[in-house]
């Protein structure tokens, strides 16, 4: 069967019709998610230098630790918007594995146009590679309907 963009924003939210290995996918990533988010709201450098081994002992290198923290809230509300959707409404799989996809790209562009200066590679960069091609796999197997 072909995808049905339909199925992005279902009628129905509690329905979901795509491939059950689909929301396997949405709850590790909704898990990865939860757990960075609050390594960076609660680690004491926001896991800046200890996890993204940025220099922090440069002039404004708090700032980056608070930016990461900021960063981590928000990553705090996709997590939680994501274990709504895997617990309560089902129809929405598909459009919270096109949010993984969009942000892992905008990642990706947005550290091509402002490139993050660290010591070694932070894990977020191969895991945006990761994410994006496992989230957009799964984007598109949960658009089409089992039978």
């Amino acid at each position: 069967m072909r995808p049905q963009p339909g199925l992005l924003l279902p009628r129905q939210a509690a329905e979901y019709r795509g491939a059950r290995w689909a929301v396997v996918v949405l709850a590790g990533y909704t898990a990865v998610t939860t757990v960075r988010s609050l390594l960076h709201l609660f680690l004491g450098d926001s896991g800046a230098g200890s996890i993204a081994t940025i220099d922090l002992d440069v002039e404004g290198g708090g700032n980056a630790v608070a930016l990461l923290a900021q960063w981590g809230g928000a990553q705090l509300l996709v997590a939680l918007l994501g274990w709504v959707v895997l617990a309560r409404y089902r129809g929405l799989v598909p459009l919270m594995l096109a949010v993984a996809v969009l942000e892992a790209l905008l990642r990706l562009l947005v550290g091509g146009m402002k490139p993050l200066v660290t010591q070694g590679t932070p894990p977020g960069v191969p895991g945006t590679y990761v994410a994006l091609v496992v989230c957009g796999a799964a984007l598109v197997a949960s658009l089409v309907p089992r039978e």
